[in-house]
């Protein structure tokens, strides 16, 4: 039975909030638990949606961190397509929905994630431009690879991080032809350095994918609203039909900075927390940073593709 004086309001329906609520329930606590997730789809996992599922290895229902009905069966009321749009810590009350329900909390999760960086050029409004972060957006450009694949289309991608590596090679998969603009020397290179990026920008040569280093997009051209091209700051265009956005992302800290929540700057972090009336300190964003390996691994697979053994 629940004891309706504690409450916990979970904001963000992505991984790190269904778990919060799992580990709740786990842990043996019995007051309200409140997931409020602004997505109409229940709470998921990400990595499928740039791996498996794009690929269609993977069915839909894969993604979801629990089956629908376990929602219910814990205990756990669940708000889908709400944003909470305001927090009062003195009264300690969120907002949300549009309606306006205000509900009452003991302790609160922030879990509010991140969204896509944007491109910042002419063109960015074309129909065509993609960015890869939620299940729609997966749902969405499956169907155009699909359709690129069919038709020898071209995708242009900006970025060479995990997302832009991953869909270009299930773009490939596709038989879409594809093109991958990234400012840095090699694919991940802040991440990894230029010797394991050198090898992960030969695996994708070696599947077809061409590399323009050292540039950016400048504009993506098109005309009746579609995208015909895609232009690079040394003035080369590069024929598109999509255009994939995949230049990192954001913490979503503006729920927090209006709560008057302290944020930590980058170096730090970039988390957010409350001394007082929210749950103790927790990043923003659930992504696990990257580091190199300790150790040469005996085989590397990521990107849809293995390099095969090492020697």
């Amino acid at each position: 039975m629940v004891d309706a004086d504690q409450t916990f309001v979970i904001v963000g329906g992505g991984l790190a909030g269904a778990k919060a609520a799992e580990t709740l329930r786990a842990e043996g606590f019995t007051g309200r638990v409140i997931l409020i997730c602004d997505e109409r789809d229940h709470p998921y996992e990400r990595p499928p949606l740039s791996k498996g599922y794009l690929l269609g290895k993977e069915e839909r229902d894969s993604v979801f961190v629990h089956e629908p009905a376990w929602y219910a069966a814990n205990d756990i009321e669940l708000h889908l397509g709400q944003t909470v749009d305001a927090i009062d810590r003195t009264a300690k009350t969120v907002r949300f929905g549009e309606d306006g329900t205000v509900v009452r909390y003991d302790k609160l999760l922030l879990a509010t994630g991140a969204e896509p960086r944007r491109l910042d050029i002419p063109g960015t409004d074309l129909a065509g431009v993609h960015h890869l972060r939620r299940l729609a957006h997966a749902e969405r450009l499956k169907h155009v690879l699909t359709n690129l694949g069919r038709d020898n289309g071209h995708l242009v991608i900006a970025g060479a991080g995990w997302i832009g590596l991953e869909v270009a090679a299930a773009a490939r998969s596709y038989g879409a032809e594809v093109t991958v603009v990234e400012h840095g020397p090699t694919p991940l290179h802040g991440a990894l350095g230029p010797e394991l990026g050198g090898l992960f920008a030969e695996l994708h040569r070696e599947h077809g994918v061409r590399f323009h280093f050292g540039r950016r997009l400048t504009e993506i051209v098109g005309q009746d609203g579609m995208v015909l091209a895609a232009r690079t700051d040394d003035g080369e265009e590069h024929p598109a039909h999509d255009v994939l956005a995949a230049i990192g992302a954001a913490p979503r800290t503006a729920l927090a900075e209006a709560a008057g929540l302290e944020i930590a700057d980058r170096a730090q972090g970039g988390a957010s927390w409350s001394t007082s009336g929210c749950a103790p300190p927790t990043p923003t964003s659930t992504r696990p940073a990257t580091r190199p390996p300790s150790t040469t691994p005996s085989s590397i697979r990521t990107c849809g593709w293995s390099t095969g053994p090492t020697r």
